[in-house]
């Protein structure tokens, strides 16, 4: 686990705004038309923004086991290099997509379909979303629907070689998304255009897409310096 792959993944989620808006907007707008008219809402938006992060930390310690499974390969190839090239490309699709130049990333939420089919009618026992605690168990479910975004950063963590790791890298990049999720709960009908625009989606897929070369450039260095054989023994 490299300070750059936690540095990435925090600003992936921390430009993922426009993607946000269009695939989890629309459930926090059911949230907060669920949510008492009397009282701040804060804390609602915050308990459901909380048990999303906590589902995809989860998400990411099981994943992160899952490479270090993988790593027993590591004397017979590099591994650990492999897995974080793929997840760099995986950031220049992303990037593509965020600026609305390719789709490929809607593709990727095929793979977990089948899983929310199953988590899904979960969710209709919480409303009305009446205390926090039923808002953070919402988002706790929530944060395992289908979403390109969220499998991309996975690879990363599934990279890390540990649960720990992965743990963290999904941790980061959950608290990179905290701020868009809570604004758009909160001031959803102001942010709604502004993030919409074509401008704003360019610039923050293009600025992804550079995070994904980075690392693309990064692995390939790495490989070069070290060789193929070296690399099998040295940490991305």
């Amino acid at each position: 686990m490299t300070d750059f792959s936690i540095v990435a993944v925090f600003f992936v989620g921390l430009l993922s705004g426009v993607h946000c808006l269009g695939m989890c907007g629309s459930l926090v707008g059911i949230l907060t038309g669920q949510l008492p008219e009397q009282g701040a809402r804060w804390p609602f938006h915050l308990a459901y923004s909380t048990g999303r992060v906590a589902s995809y930390t989860l998400a990411g310690a099981l994943v992160g086991a899952i490479g270090q499974a993988g790593m027993l390969l590591r004397d017979v190839m590099p591994v650990q290099h492999l897995l974080f090239a793929l997840s760099s490309m995986m950031l220049i699709a992303l990037g593509l997509y965020l600026a609305g130049i390719w789709g490929f990333v809607r593709r990727i939420e095929m793979l977990g379909k089948s899983l929310w089919k199953r988590i899904q009618p979960l969710t209709r026992g919480l409303f009305p979303v009446v205390t926090p605690l039923r808002a953070f168990l919402l988002g706790t479910l929530w944060g395992w629907l289908p979403c390109g975004l969220v499998y991309s950063v996975l690879i990363t963590a599934l990279a890390s070689g540990h649960a720990k790791s992965g743990a963290l890298v999904m941790l980061v990049f959950g608290l990179g998304t905290l701020p868009n999720l809570l604004a758009i709960g909160l001031f959803w009908e102001s942010l709604k255009h502004w993030v919409q625009a074509p401008q704003v989606r360019r610039a923050a897929g293009l600025l992804v897409v550079c995070l994904g070369v980075y690392g693309l450039f990064k692995v390939g260095y790495t490989l070069y310096i070290n060789g193929w054989i070296g690399s099998c023994h040295v940490a991305a």
